[in-house]
């Protein structure tokens, strides 16, 4: 398993390294030692930490559904034609755009500041590691 340095897991915890170090300090994350001899954690305990802590916002619209990724957020920007409209949300720290025809918007009554769901079910997504990395 990889070993994530500490102000990785603080960054990717959305957290301050001080904080990483309280949970190695109090068993929440078991403390090792990466090549280089800092205090790192194991990428997979990790993992399961950030899920355990994940506070997703509650879906106003739930609904029975296929789609596994849902994205709560408020609407930041819409920019749209006749046609077709660019309707933009921002979920957390996250930036999801869709695409839409006017009257989606319309329809759905969306506007600056308002709450909405990005539902995603794709068949194809693509995962990304940094370069360089020893995986």
């Amino acid at each position: 398993m990889p070993n994530i340095r500490i102000s990785e897991a603080a960054r990717f915890l959305g957290v301050s390294d001080d904080t990483v170090r309280r949970w190695t300090e109090n068993g929440s994350l078991t403390p090792l030692k990466d090549d280089s001899g800092r205090l790192a954690v194991d990428g997979l305990e990790l993992a399961g930490l950030a899920r355990e802590q994940a506070q997703l916002p509650d879906d106003p619209a739930r609904a029975d559904s296929s789609a596994r990724n849902r994205f709560v957020g408020l609407v930041t920007a819409i920019t749209a034609d006749a046609v077709m409209a660019q309707v933009e949300l921002q979920c957390g720290p996250f930036r999801v755009v869709s695409l839409m025809s006017s009257e989606a918007v319309r329809d759905l009554g969306l506007e600056l500041g308002a709450v909405a769901t990005a539902v995603v079910k794709a068949t194809t997504v693509i995962i990304e590691t940094p370069k360089g990395r020893n995986v």
